[in-house]
């Protein structure tokens, strides 16, 4: 675990991005080191005696800490403006153990429906085995949440654009309930990214990341992190990443430093393309349904105004004739992939009703408005023309006549 005290607070997050936590070895590399390495080795039993006992500072085991590993989670933490951060071997790693370590028999957990169905499948399947109550609300009814909050909880988690209908709830207020009622609120962040929106700034306690998603952005490796309070991070959720493995290699986490070097530039042209290709959308034949929280149509765009730095790089569009046209839609694309995976550079297309959704149920997809039609787009890197060519292409396809 490594939290932001040293002097890059005072830079701006594109340089934070490059320059954050870098601790040359004595050979002066340009770029981080890969300390590929499972332990570490000590130069008396004495030393290691005292670095089990917490009196001498010495890195023990890969699991416990590792020079990459910290270099990436002191980059994240000063990005964020948070105190710590722990990196996972993925996201789902992340939000699992934000959740587990903090959660106890009792107690209770609110949450937004609209969650990616893994994060479901937790909040509605996993706690409920472990004695913990849990309930489910929606995003944007900000009443609907002040019921669930009128008695205490220990954990509120949401997501913010939501998975995969682009719901945008209102982080203050939420934040606001959450505190009233003794509990942390954990954001998921990963559809906004870091260079799309801060949470903490909007009273956020805790911030979740796939890390695979925008942060790598070149679909290599898995990752996760969370961030918060020093103290939490510390005494919560440490203990638990350390003694359940829930931790990530040190070869992933270069690459994720990698990927955050070009994080600004990447996000600001994947929305900008974004932006571009949900306009196409908006007037184009056999669209029957679109959302984009940078277009004014959005029924939350100014909230999402006020909270985030750009319209994201996620687009959802329901396409006319349900399953069958949707499906008919996809296969014609040519330059973009059909891939359960976001925020790559490479645009990516999913169905979620039949994907990342699938075992939400009918009933839940129908009240979060994944409909069959529903498809989520990732907007890449790649000229937004051409990716609008495509998705002409795509269309005219799904209003073809079924032969």
């Amino acid at each position: 675990m490594t939290h932001s005290s040293d002097s890059s607070n005072a830079w701006h997050p594109a340089t934070r991005l490059l320059h954050a936590g870098v601790e040359r070895t004595p050979f002066g590399e340009t770029s981080e080191g890969i300390f590929l390495t499972s332990g570490f080795v000590y130069d008396s039993a004495e030393q290691a005696a005292a670095t089990f006992t917490g009196d001498v500072e010495h890195y023990q085991y890969s699991r416990f800490g590792n020079p990459t590993v910290d270099a990436l989670q002191t980059r994240l933490a000063l990005l964020e403006g948070a105190e710590a951060c722990i990196a996972t071997s993925s996201g789902m790693g992340a939000v699992s153990s934000a959740l587990l370590s903090h959660v106890r028999t009792g107690e209770r957990v609110v949450a937004s429906r609209a969650l990616f169905g893994s994060c479901y499948w937790i909040v509605d399947q996993l706690l409920p085995r472990y004695g913990i109550e849990t309930e489910f609300v929606d995003g944007h009814d900000l009443a609907a949440w002040e019921r669930a909050l009128s008695k205490p909880a220990s954990a509120v988690l949401l997501e913010s654009p939501s998975n995969p209908m682009l719901d945008i709830v209102d982080l203050e207020s939420i934040a606001s309930l959450a505190h009233r009622a003794g509990a942390l609120l954990m954001v998921d962040n990963a559809f906004a990214s870091p260079a799309g929106q801060a949470p903490l700034t909007l009273g956020a306690d805790v911030v979740i990341y796939s890390c695979t998603k925008h942060i790598d952005g070149q679909g290599r490796v898995l990752g996760g992190a969370v961030l918060g309070r020093k103290a939490w991070i510390t005494d919560t959720l440490q203990p638990f990443t350390r003694n359940t493995g829930n931790t990530l290699s040190p070869f992933n986490a270069w690459v994720l430093l990698k990927g955050l070097e070009t994080l600004d530039l990447r996000v600001e042209r994947m929305a900008s393309n974004a932006a571009q290709v949900a306009d196409f959308l908006a007037d184009a034949r056999g669209v029957a349904g679109l959302r984009y929280p940078g277009r004014a149509d959005h029924p939350q765009h100014a909230l999402a105004a006020r909270q985030m730095r750009n319209g994201g790089t996620m687009v959802a569009v329901e396409i006319e004739g349900g399953r069958p046209g949707a499906f008919r839609f996809l296969n014609a694309l040519k330059l973009i992939a059909i891939s359960n995976n976001l925020g790559d550079a490479r645009s990516l297309a999913t169905h979620p009703a039949t994907t990342t959704h699938m075992r939400v149920g009918p009933e839940a997809r129908a009240a979060l408005g994944i409909t069959e039609g529903a498809v989520r787009l990732s907007i890449g890197l790649e000229d937004a023309r051409d990716l609008i060519a495509d998705l002409a292409h795509g269309l005219d396809a799904a209003l073809a006549t079924p032969t």
